[in-house]
């Protein structure tokens, strides 16, 4: 029997962004553009287009942009209706008013677990999708959508799994088990492996669908790698119930929670624009050589 529609997307966003210092001493990382739109957007879009109703923000003092994005900004619409840019007044709109948003705080910096743990109460007993805003995933379907669709013929957990080089297994948690065509019945599960402990090369990336059992094993999960509650953790305890699949979906990933990663992603999407991509052809042919 198929099961129910998930309604709800967990987003973390409470991250401190670090790696972008100072550029994120007063903007959240989230909101660093991706040539014209916020990262955030492209995978609050993402969330909509596969059907999520409702987007639970998991975010932290001083990310007051985070929660302003999504609200209605009357002056601002009131001068585009002016000028008769309703293409862009669209634009503006357009996530926003095809979702409810909710807001939680995260008051410690204590690792995905906990800020998945921390939305619990705006989840309640029910499936839920999660959503990582520094993986922007570019694809026909909907990423989410391909595990929303993958999941309902399951049940239990469904992650995102994409095969990265063995040299790159420590920064991700990494799987074990069996693969048939696109689909991985998940036996284990490790929080960044060095390469030689790596049990293979196919990693858990910024896409998720979890019971709501999760949450108590969130609850009794100690701290892990860094100190952190890991999410990770828990779905090795579902995988030894045999609880979780993977899907090796189809797209194309970019991560942006590096500036490097972030300046290949802009590269990327820009050149796949017709109004951009011309001109930055001139412009990368005549960067001098260095």
């Amino acid at each position: 029997m198929p099961l129910a529609h998930v309604h709800k997307a967990v987003l973390p966003v409470a991250g401190l962004g670090t790696r972008f210092l100072p550029a994120t001493r007063n903007v959240p990382k989230e909101m660093l553009p991706l040539v014209d739109r916020p990262c955030l957007d492209y995978v609050a879009a993402e969330a909509v287009a596969a059907g999520i109703e409702e987007l639970v923000l998991v975010t932290a003092e001083g990310k007051e942009a985070v929660e302003a994005w999504f609200r209605p900004a009357p002056h601002l619409e009131a001068a585009l209706e002016r000028l008769g840019r309703s293409d862009l007044l669209d634009e503006v709109r357009r996530v926003a008013a095809q979702v409810r948003v909710r807001t939680v705080l995260q008051t410690e910096a204590r690792g995905l677990g906990h800020a998945v743990l921390t939305a619990r109460p705006l989840v309640g007993d029910e499936p839920f999708a999660v959503l990582l805003a520094d993986d922007v995933i570019v694809s026909e379907q909907p990423a989410i959508g391909q595990l929303l669709d993958a999941w309902r013929d399951s049940g239990g957990a469904m992650v995102a799994l994409q095969r990265v080089p063995p040299e790159e297994t420590s920064r991700y948690g990494i799987c074990s088990g069996t693969i048939e065509q696109n689909r991985m019945r998940v036996t284990g599960l490790v929080e960044k492996p060095e390469p030689a402990r790596a049990p293979s090369n196919v990693a858990v990336v910024g896409r998720y669908v979890l019971p709501p059992e999760v949450f108590d094993l969130l609850e009794r999960t100690p701290p892990g790698r860094g100190g952190e509650i890991q999410l990770t953790d828990a779905l090795a305890v579902l995988a030894g119930r045999g609880a979780v699949q993977g899907l090796l979906f189809e797209g194309e990933r970019f991560d942006t929670g590096t500036p490097l990663g972030l300046l290949e992603a802009t590269l990327h999407l820009a050149l796949r624009r017709p109004d951009l991509a011309p001109g930055l052809r001139r412009i990368l042919a005549e960067l001098p050589p260095v």
